[in-house]
């Protein structure tokens, strides 16, 4: 399977929000976290992070075919790590290695060293995948309710 990224843009605001919404679905039913899941947002709170001048928002592409999406912040300012917010994968397409492998053709362009992501600690195989990527907690979490707490991440 080749997995690319395509560069979204304004454009693509509905066709991205829709599939932010369908991949986590399962997550927001599961944990309640309605105030900072993505499944949760509005599409204008997807437009802003497209017209950010920081943001590259990238269509993950297995075989040509749209799978899910990868946001990277990027600031580019001396001390500011990269951040990985938020990263999915449809649910038909998980567990065959597509975030792993898009995570490290981000980490192509825009470098390998310095990256922060937050995700939840009460999903091992997203901890076990950044772990096996080579991000290492930070020893910081943060409650979120009584279901979640999210794990914090870095790459340096």
């Amino acid at each position: 399977m080749e997995i690319k990224l395509l560069r979204a843009n304004i454009n693509d605001s509905r066709e991205l929000h829709a599939m932010q919404i369908e991949s986590f679905k399962d997550l927001l039913d599961k944990y309640q976290d309605f105030d900072i899941n993505p499944g949760n947002e509005s599409i204008e709170k997807v437009e802003m992070r497209l017209k950010q001048n920081f943001t590259y928002f990238y269509f993950i592409c297995a075989d040509s075919k749209k799978v899910g999406a990868i946001r990277i912040v990027n600031k580019k300012e001396e001390g500011k790590k990269k951040r990985i917010s938020p990263l999915f994968i449809l649910p038909e397409f998980r567990g065959q290695g597509i975030a792993q492998k898009a995570i490290q053709l981000c980490e192509e362009i825009h470098g390998k060293e310095e990256w922060s992501l937050e995700t939840i600690l009460q999903e091992p195989k997203n901890c076990y995948l950044y772990e096996k990527l080579g991000y290492k907690k930070t020893g910081k979490t943060e409650i979120v309710n009584e279901r979640l707490t999210l794990v914090f991440y870095e790459k340096n």
